[in-house]
């Protein structure tokens, strides 16, 4: 017979979900008050930004967001569309694409940089002494996320650069 969660794991689970929840709508609705677009397109071009040659494969950009293949395309469109990035055709493999941030993503990104980290102290740096959030992170990780990789996504001029690349 499979164990059961015990009452206070099912209690954590229950509480990850909702402050998930709700950390994501505030940081969402501190960008759109800032007259920023969603969360995902800033994610996105963090991506981009961070490979080093500002491209990725769709399917590298899925794996590296975590969200369902068809809201990758749809991002992508709405990207390109944006001209904050660019199909790009591979030259080894003429039906493989990628996919190519701009300048304007560049630029774009940097803006929103700003507004992300604001939205990031006011929902969880204000909330959590530093011991806290690295304690926070250590029980993460052994759920099995990776704080460090959380951390990289940050683009205070402090934080990047003390961020690892992934």
């Amino acid at each position: 017979m499979k164990r059961k969660p015990s009452t206070e794991a099912t209690a954590a689970w229950i509480r990850l979900m909702r402050i998930q929840s709700r950390v994501l709508d505030g940081v969402e609705q501190d960008l759109k008050r800032a007259g920023f677009p969603p969360l995902a397109w800033y994610d996105a071009l963090a991506e981009l930004s961070r490979s080093p040659t500002g491209e990725m494969r769709p399917v590298e950009l899925e794996k590296q967001m975590l969200i369902p293949q068809y809201s990758t395309s749809r991002l992508i469109d709405r990207l390109v569309d944006e001209g904050l990035a660019a199909r790009r055709e591979c030259k080894m493999d003429k039906r493989g694409l990628f996919v190519e941030i701009t300048a304007a993503g560049r630029e774009l990104h940097k803006k929103m940089g700003c507004a992300y980290s604001t939205a990031i102290e006011k929902h969880v740096g204000s909330k959590l002494s530093d011991a806290d959030a690295a304690k926070l992170c250590g029980l993460l990780d052994r759920l099995g996320c990776a704080c460090q990789e959380a951390a990289s996504t940050v683009t205070s001029p402090a934080a990047r650069d003390a961020a690892p690349a992934r």
